[in-house]
Formats: C-alpha cells, structure tokens, sequence
C-alpha cells in the first residue's frame, strides 16, 4: 500500500496529525507537480484524488456497537447502514489542501445481497469472491459533489468549537442524506436516478439533462489479470532477492580476497 501512496495512521490523533500535515502539504504546497513536469504554478497541477473514510473503518458487528455508544455519547441517533462519521480526520484534510481542491465527492455504495441486519464483510470475503465464486451481484453507487466553497471548513488549523461544530453537523447531515439513500436501496433495490441536477440543488447547466441509471458489467478479459494485483510486490520481492544475492556474492568475494 505504501506504493500506492497510502498514508497510515495510528488511530491516535496526537500522532497523526504531524504525520498527515506532512503528508498533504507535499501535495498542497508542491502544486502536486512534478520535478519534470516542466511547468510551474497552476500549471503544474497533476490529477490527484484524496480518498477518505469519514467512518474510519468498515461496518461490522463490533464497529455497529461502536457506533451505538458514540451515539448515546453525544446523544444523536444512530444509523443502521452507517457507521457515525468522524469529522476531524476530512475537516482537517480540507483545511491543508485549500486552494487545490474544488471539488469534495461523496460516493454511497450498496452491494446486492446483504440482508438487513447482516454485514458485507461476513458474506462477501476473500473466499467467497475469489474461490467459491460468489461475488457480490452487483455493486450500485451513487455519486454527488460538493464545492468547497459551500463547506464550512474552519480558517484555522485549529478551529474553534463552533467552527468545528458547524462542519460536524454539515457532514452529519450528508451522512443522513446518506443513510436515506441506502434505506431506499434496502426497500427498492436501486439507488435514486441522475436527474440532472447537482448536489447542491442547481439545475444542470443548459438544456443538460440527466444520465438516469447508468449500468456497465465489469469482468476481466483473462483469467491472470488477478495477478495483477501482486504485481508491485512481486516487483519488490525480485528487487529484494536480487539485491541479497548481489550482497551474498559481494560478501564471498571480499571473504576470499582477505585470504
């Protein structure tokens, strides 16, 4: 996962918080450009995507009880196909990379086959997906945009208890949006359609209208393109292996000439 530039974190802000400041002020501060790029400024902007789960982690029977006391905490209900979102780790996030982000998407996935009350991560696991082939039949999504603009993300790096409060409750109230959205599915088995308008309520610009529901089928083309999926480590292994015979045969070869 380091390869793939993910930033890992040890669940204890006090830790983190150096380690992620770092880590988005080399994206926001270096334009996310490249040295080759040959380019400087705006110019420079290379595409990149931040991604982040507000829950923390997956939903579970363990992470449901969780949630539950965090609720009766901070005396709000409780979802039943969420996890209560943490708003630090994403308000903090928005606040470092200011002036490089347009845009927040919020994607909702539900997965066909969960019964209600049951978790994806008991049906849906490595075995049953790759081995006994019983993957999930499909996988719906439904996304919205946010401009940055309309978030209230605090000035300071250390806001204050209302500005933190305010961007709380923004992002609970889309994690009620959100929990609708996935009791609708739970009823209907679909997501709502695109209708042509934006997340914020606009009307879509122009005579532009709606997508509707757009549906692809996802396969592999060969049967080896899972393992692709190893591939970096592989590639790391070869690295590893031929850097320790090289080693191994550097070693010999001064043993041998001191004698």
């Amino acid at each position: 996962m380091m390869f793939y530039g993910f930033i890992f974190l040890a669940r204890n802000w006090v830790k983190d918080r150096p380690r992620l400041q770092h880590r988005l002020q080399k994206l926001a501060k270096s334009r996310h450009g490249g040295p080759m790029s040959g380019k400087r400024g705006l110019d420079s902007l290379d595409p990149m995507w931040l991604m982040i789960y507000p829950e923390g982690t997956n939903l579970s029977g363990n992470t449901r009880k969780g949630s539950a006391r965090w609720a009766e905490k901070q005396e709000i209900k409780d979802f039943e196909h969420l996890l209560l979102p943490r708003s630090t780790g994403l308000e903090y996030c928005l606040h470092e990379l200011k002036g490089t982000v347009d845009w927040v998407y919020d994607c909702t996935v539900a997965y066909e086959g969960i019964p209600r009350g049951a978790y994806g991560q008991d049906i849906f696991t490595l075995r049953s997906t790759y081995f006994q082939g019983r993957p999930a039949k499909s996988v719906n999504m439904y996304w919205r945009r946010f401009h940055v603009s309309s978030i209230p993300v605090p000035m300071s790096s250390d806001p204050s208890r209302q500005e933190r409060e305010a961007f709380s409750d923004w992002l609970l109230a889309r994690w009620k949006e959100k929990e609708m959205l996935l009791e609708g599915y739970a009823q209907n088995g679909r997501v709502p359609a695109d209708e042509g308008h934006d997340s914020e309520g606009e009307p879509g610009v122009g005579t532009t209208k709606g997508a509707g529901f757009i549906e692809a089928e996802v396969k592999l083309t060969h049967w080896y393109e899972i393992l692709q999926i190893f591939s970096v480590l592989g590639a790391v292994a070869a690295v590893g292996v031929t850097f320790s015979k090289l080693w191994t045969l550097l070693s010999t070869v001064l043993a041998n000439g001191r004698h």
